[in-house]
């Protein structure tokens, strides 16, 4: 019998928890950035702030788990992801299902809860619909080579949702190029990731842009999605507005952006993984930890 720790290690792997360190940085930065149109505050709430944090890691588990669930058969024929606790037999498919409605149940609840503290019923009006969305993505791959986009829309829409969640009068253009610049940043290191799988989406039949267009040419879309990235982050200082402090993180990100995209070459995917979780990892948490600070010390609130 598994040891708690082991079950809990194995759970984590399934639903990838160490990968909420991607999204979850955006979405703080833009309940800060919301939180300066609270009045008297013109700082969220800490119990605001905390509900995010749940509805974050609950929506990532529902969406991971559902893909889980789906691709568990292709997942299972396929060398890199045969490992995975569902192909690999070491969680069964109903303990799955119970764990995905578990996770919506927590996920609505928090959401819920925006509406019974604070007054603002948006989040539980949205929670369905946002969950169809974010389950939507694991059908992607079965009919469009441009699965990587909606993913990374899936994913842009945590510093939307953060925002509406704490003052939806205030949500504009901050909040859409914000969400923009997520969208690409996902999508393009998405693209950089399914370069492992060329070979087996072809096998299987599945869309992608690695498999559709060669990973040469997927390198270069995944290039210019990171171009796209620092032109909208840049364009958001100016709008939101944002000071110095967030345009240091910004240097950090272009920096870190362009070594991520040197280390992969179509003859070399060696370093995949590397520019995959490493180099992303600093680049939200940089981006958010700077970003917040600068809304806290810098620039004024409205």
């Amino acid at each position: 019998m598994a040891t708690l720790g082991e079950s809990v290690r194995t759970w984590a792997e399934m639903i990838k928890f160490s990968h909420s360190v991607f999204a979850l940085p955006f979405a703080v930065m833009a309940t800060f950035m919301a939180g300066r149109f609270v009045e008297d505050t013109h700082r969220p709430y800490w119990g605001q702030l905390a509900l995010i944090v749940v509805c974050m890691v609950a929506a990532r588990s529902v969406a991971m788990t559902f893909n889980r669930i789906v691709d568990a058969e292709i997942d299972g024929r396929n060398p890199r992801t045969s490992g995975r606790p569902l192909p690999a037999g070491e969680l069964g498919v109903r303990d799955a299902k119970l764990f995905l409605f578990g996770a919506s149940a927590v996920f609505v609840g928090a959401c819920y809860s925006f509406h019974g503290l604070y007054g603002n019923p948006w989040p539980v009006i949205l929670a369905g619909p946002l969950l169809a969305y974010l389950c939507g993505y694991s059908y992607t791959k079965r009919f469009t080579q441009w699965s990587h986009f909606y993913l990374g829309s899936a994913v842009g829409l945590s510093p939307v949702a953060a925002w509406i969640a704490i003052h939806p009068p205030s949500v504009g253009w901050p909040a859409v190029v914000l969400t923009a610049a997520v969208m690409l940043w996902i999508a393009g290191f998405d693209l950089i990731y399914a370069c492992q799988d060329t070979e087996c989406d072809r096998a299987e039949g599945l869309f992608s842009v690695p498999a559709g267009l060669g990973i040469l040419r997927a390198l270069r879309i995944a290039r210019c999605c990171h171009a796209a990235v620092v032109v909208l982050l840049l364009v958001l200082a100016w709008i939101a507005p944002l000071g110095w402090l967030y345009l240091v993180g910004v240097g950090i990100v272009a920096v870190l952006l362009t070594v991520e995209n040197s280390l992969v070459r179509p003859d070399d995917l060696s370093r995949v993984n590397v520019a995959f979780f490493t180099i992303n990892g600093v680049v939200s948490v940089a981006l958010g930890v700077l970003a917040v600070c600068d809304v806290l010390i810098i620039t004024p609130a409205y």
